[in-house]
């Protein structure tokens, strides 16, 4: 006896899973972007009647556009782990393809975005209103316009007799 929401879920994942992908047929299947069928114009009939001075000239015969725009390409997952697994000779094979695309590749594509964003946080706020570059000068000159104060003392300073203070308050001195 099952409970309805796993007879739903299962019915919905057998029916959207393909049993055995072929990479050479499914690999990049056909959209309505890929066939161009040129646009014909309307014949003019009587019913219809053209006011030139309402309707631009720009609008009744538009600039075509350039005809050698590639085509979209496809970004799913899908059809980039089946081409990579085109060459696979054996499930050893394939595991590993599996374990990199799905497991290292975004273990280390996330630590790379994690230290790049670590790494300019603690650059930029050294270099907030202390530095030399192009953009601290405009910083500082916009406060100066503004007439705001510019901090003088570090942030870390400020955390420091925060907690100086309030272990000092709480009797463990």
């Amino acid at each position: 006896m099952s409970s309805a929401p796993i007879d739903i879920a299962s019915a919905i994942q057998s029916t959207s899973v393909k049993r055995h992908p072929s990479p050479h047929h499914d690999l990049n299947p056909s959209t309505a972007a890929s066939s161009k069928q040129p646009v014909e114009p309307a014949s003019p009939t009587s019913s219809v009647r053209s006011n030139a001075d309402s309707i631009p000239e720009s609008a009744l015969k538009p600039i075509p556009r350039r005809a050698n725009l590639p085509p979209l390409p496809d970004m799913r997952f899908e059809q980039s782990y089946l081409a990579s697994l085109q060459g696979a000779e054996s499930y050893w094979r394939i595991a590993w393809i599996t374990g990199r695309d799905q497991v290292v590749l975004p273990l280390v594509q996330g630590m790379l975005w994690t230290l790049l964003l670590s790494g300019w946080r603690y650059w930029n706020r050294g270099a907030q209103f202390q530095g030399a570059s192009l953009g601290s000068k405009v910083r500082r000159w916009w406060w100066d316009v503004n007439h705001w104060k510019i901090p003088e003392e570090k942030v870390s300073e400020k955390v420091g007799e925060f907690y100086t203070a309030q272990i000092g308050a709480g009797g463990l001195d």
